[in-house]
């Protein structure tokens, strides 16, 4: 699959804590654990259509504290494709049940696309996330 995202890596101020959120959602998508190691874990996604990796890992150096700012050079947000709406509903409903950020809920986004329907949240540190179907 040229060109497809091969892997992610994302640095949190503690892995440890992150840990139950991504366990969960990235979970839910079908990634399962890969690595731990001494800075943060590795999730990976094998299928027939290809591979992608999560890493997240403690960040450090000057910035290490700082609060995500999605406005400032960086990233943005990340989106991962679902399967159906169901599938999208399935995850807001999870990620009500793990108490985590709901930036948006679950609905179509016409100005994205017929048919975009999607939720919005974030992860403990505050990056955007997003799960998405498109017919």
């Amino acid at each position: 699959m040229r060109g497809a995202i091969h892997h992610i890596d994302l640095t949190v101020r503690d892995p440890d804590a992150s840990r139950a959120f991504y366990d969960a959602v990235l979970g839910f998508m079908g990634y399962t654990l890969k690595d731990d190691h001494q800075r943060g874990f590795d999730m990976d996604l094998q299928t027939p259509e290809g591979f992608c990796s999560v890493g997240v890992m403690r960040a450090s150096g000057a910035n290490a504290e700082r609060t995500h700012d999605r406005y400032s050079p960086g990233l943005h947000h990340i989106a991962w494709t679902a399967s159906s709406r169901a599938d999208v509903d399935a995850l807001h409903a999870l990620l009500k049940q793990i108490g985590a950020t709901i930036l948006d809920p679950p609905a179509e986004y016409p100005q994205y696309g017929a048919g975009y329907y999607a939720v919005f949240f974030a992860d403990p540190d505050g990056l955007k996330l997003e799960y998405v179907f498109k017919p």
